[in-house]
């Protein structure tokens, strides 16, 4: 049965400069690896065989109704300002609309090199891509908002890198769309004020269609930003590289290249290996969105008719967002300690929590689990530290109408750890896809305890701590 994908392809709509448009480039023996069906189904997406669906998301066989391109963008990288970016090794093959009626994109990533390439081959290896699946899949399952993977299939070729040759792998993501602050900055920088206009009514009418000018736009993506990074430090996640070419405009997560989840809580973790100075480091997250957020309505201002007014309008948006990100924070957070509606004052035990957290070498993630179970302060160097703080916990708690109910919901028993996605990648370019199976099982329901799968929920030893991440590209 031939593949249907119902594309109602928008974006190959706008004006010829947004976009370059070619096919993939071939591979030599597509593979299907995984292919997620109830994501498919989703989407619309019916019929073929696995043959078949391996060489439509290798980028062998452009489907009915595709309309491949490579999207122009610019971006802040590491606080350096590229005039120009863009898609350097993946295609967007086109859209569709949800069983919920929402536009969705459907992206190949590791297709081949494009305009944008920047003298790289456009190829991913297996690594990166096995990856992504992970822990895309895993953020979802969690509860915050990000793309989702929509099938893995090998390439049969290789993928040169530093580490020598590797096994290539095309991944397909699918977004609420891959509008970026990048992707204004881009006609912002080049004055292109017809360009940066018809971006606008685009995003607009793509994800906001209530909105009433750019300032209203402008608070609205601020809005979603403060709870998806506030969603971020709740689970312990460090996205690795927050450059405004990876802030989607949606609000979704996006680009997941050396992300991580931290094991043991320190405040300034840096897993990246591009991330020297730790600029994006797990607390540096909050402070490095508003500055994403500064630059998203510096693109913005050229819309206005009165630009001096609209500074001083978009200043004042930007200038409330640390407010937001930390009210956002205590609800998160509050709920991680069980109460439903968090305060200051509530705020403040979390921050007494987490310092003590980062003195005694906690586990993030099993700490917070073991506020449920009683198991917290086995996480603890000094035990003691713990016990000095759950006595006025306790007592905060007695206020509560369901603290357990509220902790169980908001705190994970499995998060995808480094080293287990580590183990997963060797174990897949050896030919053994298991671990990958299981993790991406058990990941599905992170908030239930699975005890068949309980040796997922411990910290690396010694020898299998990851210190750093990579990009894959």
């Amino acid at each position: 049965m031939t593949v249907h994908i119902p594309f109602q392809n928008s974006y190959a709509q706008l004006p010829a400069r947004f976009y370059t448009r070619q096919n993939a480039v071939p591979v030599r023996a597509p593979r299907l690896i995984r292919f997620n069906m109830p994501l498919a189904r989703e989407l619309g997406v019916a019929g073929g065989s696995d043959p078949e669906l391996a060489r439509i998301f290798a980028g062998n066989e452009p489907p009915e109704g595709a309309t491949p391109l490579a999207q122009v963008y610019a971006g802040h990288q590491f606080g350096g300002f590229s005039p120009q970016l863009g898609d350097g090794r993946a295609l967007l093959l086109g859209e569709v609309l949800d069983a919920a009626g929402q536009r969705r994109d459907i992206q190949l990533k590791g297709s081949g090199p494009t305009p944008y390439s920047r003298m790289g081959d456009g190829r991913a290896w297996l690594g990166p891509v096995l990856r992504e699946y992970v822990v895309s899949e895993a953020m979802h399952a969690l509860g915050l908002p990000t793309t989702r993977a929509l099938a893995a299939v090998g390439t049969g070729e290789w993928v040169y890198r530093e580490a020598g040759a590797l096994p290539g792998a095309v991944l397909t993501r699918v977004a609420a769309s891959h509008l970026r602050v990048g992707t204004f900055q881009y006609f912002a920088a080049r004055r292109d004020h017809e360009g940066l206009r018809a971006l606008y009514d685009y995003t607009v009418q793509r994800h906001y269609p209530h909105v009433e000018g750019p300032a209203h736009l402008l608070a609205e993506v601020i809005r979603r930003q403060a709870r998806l990074v506030a969603g971020w430090l709740s689970v312990g996640f460090i996205h690795g590289v927050m450059n405004t070419d990876n802030t989607a405009i949606s609000g979704e997560t996006i680009d997941y290249g050396p992300c991580a989840f931290m094991d043991v809580y320190h405040p300034q973790t840096v897993f990246s290996s591009i991330d020297a100075h730790g600029r994006y480091a797990y607390d540096n997250q909050a402070h490095v969105i508003v500055w994403n957020m500064a630059q998203f309505a510096t693109a913005l201002v050229p819309l206005m008719p009165d630009q001096d007014e609209a500074i001083e309008e978009f200043t004042a948006l930007v200038h409330a967002m640390p407010d937001q990100i930390e009210a956002e924070w205590c609800r998160a957070f509050g709920r991680k300690i069980g109460i439903a509606d968090a305060g200051p004052q509530d705020a403040a035990m979390v921050g007494d929590l987490l310092t003590r957290m980062a003195d005694g070498r906690a586990d993030f993630t099993n700490t917070f689990r073991g506020l449920v179970d009683g198991t917290a302060r086995d996480q603890f160097l000094d035990r003691a530290a713990f016990d000095s703080w759950a006595e006025g916990w306790r007592a905060r708690l007695a206020h509560e109408a369901d603290p357990e109910g509220v902790m169980i919901t908001a705190n994970p028993a499995f998060i995808p750890r480094n080293h287990r996605i580590e183990q997963m990648i060797g174990a897949a370019v050896a030919g053994d896809y298991t671990p990958f199976e299981r993790l991406l099982t058990i990941l599905a329901r992170p908030y239930e305890d699975q005890p068949e799968a309980a040796d997922l929920k411990h910290p690396p030893e010694p020898a299998e701590v990851v210190s750093q991440t990579f990009c894959g590209t």
